[in-house]
């Protein structure tokens, strides 16, 4: 008896090779001339009349012939497809991480479907930002937002003032020149908000995901390893349709 996985490798390329062929058979029907042929002698009137070879077309396909190959073909990939789905109501196994049952019984065909989930979560927290490490951060419960401490910075304002170069004497007044200087005007406090998650926490989360989807591959490999007996349904199937 095969195993489920054994079963789903050859339904594969059993699959393929069924369409394949059914298409080309149902290209070559779609052609009139294959299907027609004629035999042609010919007999003169009079011993001196022309001979002329007999002409013949051989019919290429022949209708009842494709329906027989079609069905020998639909029986075998439905023989496949059936002894792989009832096994499918068999293949279970449980998803174990650590010791810990997480999920018990799970079907094959859900452990596959989970699989690929777990994957495309993967893609998508391995793509979350992470917090600016230059920075110290703590968790704001009223805003649910990681937040900084207070960062006092000076707000400054461009201002001119003259300053005297030389001072006025009797033969020539004062010269003065205008330069400008900064001058503190007020304070910014500034704390940064951020919606990003913390470095350790994106990694745990990354952890998790890599050690369940380990798990759901061993117990979708165990589920599959499920013995898949052979259903031969498919000529009862063909039966019916080309009962004559």
């Amino acid at each position: 008896m095969a195993k489920l996985n054994q079963v789903l490798a050859v339904e594969k390329a059993t699959k393929g090779r069924v369409a394949s062929e059914l298409t080309d058979m149902h290209h070559a029907l779609q052609k009139p001339s294959l299907l027609t042929g004629f035999a042609k002698t010919y007999q003169k009137k009079d011993e001196d009349g022309d001979d002329h070879p007999p002409e013949r077309q051989k019919v290429q396909v022949v209708a009842t012939d494709m329906l027989r190959r079609a069905g020998r073909l639909l029986i075998e990939l439905l023989d496949v497809t059936a002894s792989k789905d009832w096994a499918n109501c068999q293949a279970k196994a449980d998803v174990v991480v650590d010791g810990r049952v997480i999920l018990e019984g799970a079907p094959a065909t859900f452990l596959l479907f989970l699989e690929k989930q777990l994957t495309d979560l993967n893609t998508f927290v391995a793509k979350i930002p992470v917090l600016d490490p230059s920075e110290d951060w703590a968790f704001d419960e009223s805003t649910s937002l990681y937040k900084t401490d207070p960062v006092q910075t000076t707000r400054t304002k461009k201002v001119q003032r003259p300053i005297v170069l030389y001072q006025a004497t009797k033969e020539h007044p004062a010269q003065t020149q205008l330069i400008t200087e900064d001058l503190s005007v007020g304070t910014w406090v500034t704390v940064k908000h951020s919606g990003a998650l913390p470095a350790p926490h994106k990694d745990a989360l990354l952890e998790r995901i890599r050690r369940l989807a380990a798990a759901v591959k061993f117990a979708r490999e165990t589920a599959n390893a499920t013995e898949a007996p052979r259903k031969d349904v498919g000529q009862r199937l063909l039966d019916y349709l080309l009962d004559e």
